[in-house]
């Protein structure tokens, strides 16, 4: 149950508020890398790396626990609590004075992002009546959430390069202070509920297991792939994945049922949500590196070159959700991730000296025209058919493969380019030092060179990536044209509201737990549904 609300307007303000919080910190940090990376020392992009992925493997590992944590111990308090942890590690990461300091404090953000998201998008479709009112409230939501993607571009450029890099964490502090302060006024309590178990064992294997593969991959380009270390996390990985799975079999509410994944769509979905976050996170921190470091671009204009991005998705997804009802996804699933192919294979060929109008923005727009078709369109085709009981589950996996894949895409990318880069500075090196005299100068002069055939060749390794997508939809996935009558149904109740594209420079992070359908569901479909009765209590509610 679910206490009246005082005023509905503000509550959905204060909600859509921590939303563009999470989203605005996605983005601000990718603009930043480089002088994160100078301030702190981080030796290569492999360490850097970790910025991003320790976020998003956290945030996207305990994202199904912060669902059930906020159906059990109620939505406000799990909502508020994650805005604290979220503020607390904002506030730390700004002090970081090391790159392990740093890490660590962008884990527990992910952790705070994972108890307020689904809480959040919970309460909003508590608050709202089903139909009109709720599709309005999640339009505001979609476009506050995709805002955050666009102004987190541009005010980490700012921050970074008119004040200092430490205040794109500095920030998140007087958003929280103000969100708790008007939550505790406007947004309503919900009695929790005693009818969930916790796998708290379930989240801490899964998560445990894809951070012990990413170390793992981050020590191939320093220590060799038979590296005693680098095999020692490849094990345990291996081990914490069988002790999940294993977990997940015997529990009685797991955290996730597997079975689902005998459905098609489901696994298909599930696959293409992994691999295009994968080629999606590389594309973004390797652009930002070679804008700043290589081009010698400012960190302002860093965030205006990638604005493109974020504009060309709203318009596209906006676009598709209108028609998407009308045909038959399938096509639209195999040859858009072949768009995003042909963006990544554009940047495999960046030179040292590029002209961003030529070289860089075409990429650019057909990487975002890629993406939104994609996310758009695999939310339909995997929810299509599940029941209320289940949306929730297959909403919050299509989210949790988002920030797993593309976390583990960027540490593969890593791998690569690094591995690329060392392996030309040491060809140079050794030519260089037949000449002493020279070696320093010849050296010197190598770096952007080795630099941007690394990037090169991690930008060809992503457009694989998306080439698997393709394959996965045309091989896993089964779609059909709507019938007439089924266009009709979902006419009269179309929603006029955008997709919800959050955080579009590096993640889309909607915020999804098990009490709702995430938000690109209610959009194209047009059916702001009833949240699973298991999970929100609508006794009394709105």
């Amino acid at each position: 149950m679910i206490e009246a609300v005082r005023n509905k307007g503000l509550a959905l303000t204060v909600l859509a508020a921590a939303q563009f919080m999470v989203i605005l910190d996605a983005t601000i940090v990718n603009v930043a890398l480089p002088a994160i990376q100078k301030a702190l020392g981080f030796a290569n992009a492999s360490q850097l790396q970790w910025v991003v992925t320790a976020y998003a493997l956290v945030f996207g590992g305990f994202l199904l626990l912060g669902g059930r944590l906020a159906d059990l111990f109620g939505r406000r308090r799990m909502f508020m609590a994650g805005v604290m942890v979220f503020a607390l590690a904002s506030l730390a990461g700004g002090f970081a004075q090391s790159p392990a300091m740093l890490v660590a404090f962008r884990a527990i953000q992910g952790l705070g992002g994972a108890l307020l998201a689904p809480a959040a998008l919970s309460l909003v479709l508590t608050i709202f009546k089903e139909g009109p009112e709720r599709n309005r409230a999640l339009g505001l939501w979609s476009m506050v959430a995709g805002g955050g993607g666009a102004v987190g571009l541009l005010l980490g450029g700012v921050l970074t390069q008119y004040v200092d890099w430490r205040w794109i964490f500095f920030i998140n502090v007087p958003i929280a202070v103000l969100v708790l302060v008007m939550a505790m006024r406007f947004v309503p309590k919900s009695l929790p509920s005693a009818r969930q178990s916790l796998d708290l064992l379930g989240a801490v294997t899964v998560t445990g297991s894809l951070m012990s593969l990413v170390y793992a991959l981050a020590q191939v380009p320093t220590k060799g792939w038979g590296a005693g270390l680098t095999l020692g996390m490849f094990a345990l990985s291996a081990g914490l994945a069988m002790a999940f799975v294993v977990n997940e079999l015997v529990r009685r509410q797991p955290l996730i049922k597997l079975g689902i994944f005998k459905r098609r769509n489901v696994s298909g979905g599930t696959i293409m949500q992994i691999l295009m976050p994968a080629a999606l996170f590389g594309m973004f921190f390797y652009l930002s590196i070679y804008l700043q470091q290589i081009l010698h671009y400012s960190p302002t204009m860093t965030g205006v070159a990638d604005v493109p991005f974020t504009l060309t998705l709203i318009v596209v997804a906006g676009t598709l959700s209108r028609f998407i009802a009308k045909i038959n996804p399938k096509p639209i699933l195999m040859v858009a991730p072949l768009v995003v192919a042909a963006g990544l294979a554009y940047f495999a060929r960046l030179p040292v000296h590029a002209n961003y109008w030529t070289d860089i923005l075409p990429a650019v727009a057909l990487m975002a025209a890629g993406m939104a078709a994609v996310f758009v369109t695999v939310t339909v085709v995997t929810t299509e058919g599940t029941s209320q009981e289940e949306s929730g589950l297959v909403s919050g996996l299509l989210n949790t493969g988002q920030q797993i894949g593309g976390a583990i895409g960027l540490a593969v990318l890593s791998v690569v380019s690094t591995s690329v880069t060392k392996a030309d500075m040491a060809a140079t090196t050794a030519n260089a030092m037949l000449n002493p005299l020279t070696a320093k100068e010849a050296i010197a002069a190598a770096v952007p060179t080795a630099l941007v055939h690394g990037f090169q060749r991690g930008f060809a390794v992503a457009a694989l990536f998306a080439v698997a997508a393709s394959v996965a939809a045309a091989s896993v996935i089964k779609a059909r044209k709507p019938q007439p009558a089924e266009v009709a149904e979902i006419l009269e109740t179309e929603a006029e509201a955008v997709p919800a594209l959050a955080g579009a420079s590096t993640e889309f992070p909607v915020a999804v737990g098990t009490g709702g359908r995430l938000l690109q569901d209610v959009y194209p479909r047009g059916r702001a549904q009833r949240p699973p009765a298991q999970t929100i209590d609508t006794r009394g509610s709105a």
